[in-house]
């Protein structure tokens, strides 16, 4: 059997059950409106937003549920409170109930929560980077 290998995220969601095709599509505006400036793609074969610097969140569909990724430490302890009600593993997995409805102003939060460590990471990147770039390096003397 072969897998399909997805180019577009409307493909994505056109794969999926007709029910499930909703809520991924309400999941995606929401993170759409949460991080307006982040490129839409599709990586690992599931959708994806991505800033300057990465990955800010993955989502997809399952049979029973649909799914966030990543959930680090961080993020998970930030929404502790509003994550409660939800599966989260230790592999950065969360995973919404398809049975319920979206949970926009948590997924809303999570993708503002991601685009800002993403964006803090690529700032600290390039800050290393000219700090290195800045370092003078003396010419070896030779004995004399």
């Amino acid at each position: 059997m072969t897998k399909t290998q997805f180019q577009t995220i409307d493909a994505y969601i056109g794969a999926q059950p007709k029910a499930t095709q909703a809520i991924l599509r309400r999941v995606r505006t929401t993170i759409r409106k949460a991080v307006p400036a982040a490129r839409q793609t599709i990586s690992y074969n599931i959708p994806a937003f991505t800033l300057p610097g990465g990955t800010v969140i993955y989502f997809a569909g399952w049979k029973q549920h649909y799914s966030l990724y990543p959930a680090n430490d961080r993020l998970v302890a930030a929404f502790k409170k509003q994550l409660e009600p939800y599966e989260v593993n230790g592999k950065g997995t969360i995973r919404f109930p398809l049975s319920e409805p979206v949970p926009v102003k948590l997924i809303e939060g999570i993708a503002k929560f991601r685009a800002k460590e993403v964006l803090a990471k690529s700032k600290a990147t390039l800050a290393r980077g000219a700090t290195r770039a800045g370092k003078r390096h003396s010419p070896t003397r030779a004995p004399r």
